[in-house]
């Protein structure tokens, strides 16, 4: 089953619902905040995409951590973050059950779902 991970009220997570709607792909809703995250999934995207690019350094999450802490992360301490602010992940995160895909364009979803059989 197809699974996106995000917080319902980000714009990017709306367009990309409404194109997996419209394109009439099932997949399963899941929101970070409301359902928080596992951390053993957490640590399974960390080692496929690296922490760098799973932290949403754009976001006011991370843009609110004191100077001190967001020069000084590391992989283990943005799991602890991520885990105990889960909007601080960016999104959208398209889990496919093979990788997880981050980011929404509908060009990218095209290509994503034009290459597989469901």
């Amino acid at each position: 089953m197809i699974t996106l991970y995000g917080i319902s009220n980000c714009d990017t997570i709306r367009k990309a619902r409404r194109w997996l709607k419209d394109a009439g792909i099932e997949y399963h809703f899941h929101d970070y905040r409301k359902e928080g995250i596992d951390e053993s999934m957490l640590q399974h995207w960390i080692e496929q995409l690296d922490w760098e690019q799973l932290v949403n350094k754009r976001g006011t999450t991370w843009r609110q951590l004191p100077e001190d802490i967001k020069s000084s992360v590391d992989a283990g301490q943005a799991l602890k973050l991520m885990l105990e602010q889960p909007a601080m992940i960016k999104r959208p995160l398209l889990d496919l059950g093979d990788k997880p895909v981050l980011g929404f364009s509908p060009s990218l979803y095209s290509s994503l779902f034009s290459k597989r059989t469901f």
